[in-house]
């Protein structure tokens, strides 16, 4: 059954790109709040379809993980809301820096629902809250034993 054809090796996750309202507003709160650097650069999304159709791009320097924003004008709030983005999780090394992760939050006034310990589908435990388009996003620690 074999083609011959093999699945390409992927280097690892790049980048998630989010629809937000206010492209500057939302860079400094994923700066301020999850200590992203921002890339002096800015990128035309999808060859600047909008009027506005810049995107910011945020460096997270100990992963590599990257986070697009941009703004479609074209799109109505609703419509940004429905195709923006279901939520994005953060892995943590363990239980305790999910608790140091709701302590910063805390400070920042940033509303969460606390650190939540879960057993279904498996022992997890999760730290849930939103930016300011309301986006989930969520701190999550998968045991390993």
């Amino acid at each position: 059954m074999g083609s011959g054809i093999e699945r390409p090796v992927v280097t690892g996750f790049h980048h998630v790109s989010a629809v937000v309202s206010d492209v500057e507003t939302s860079a400094t709160w994923y700066q301020r709040v999850l200590g992203l650097q921002r890339l002096p650069v800015t990128f035309p999304h999808h060859g600047a379809d909008a009027v506005d159709g810049t995107a910011a791009l945020l460096l997270d320097t100990a992963t590599g993980v990257m986070i697009e924003l941009h703004h479609d004008a074209a799109r109505s709030a609703p419509d940004r809301a429905r195709n923006a983005l279901d939520h994005l999780a953060f892995g943590v090394a363990d239980r305790a820096t999910l608790d140091c992760w709701a302590a910063w939050l805390d400070t920042l006034g940033v509303v969460h629902d606390g650190v939540t310990d879960r057993t279904e589908p498996t022992d997890y435990a999760a730290l849930e809250f939103r930016d300011p388009d309301g986006i989930a996003l969520e701190f999550i620690y998968f045991p390993t034993a």
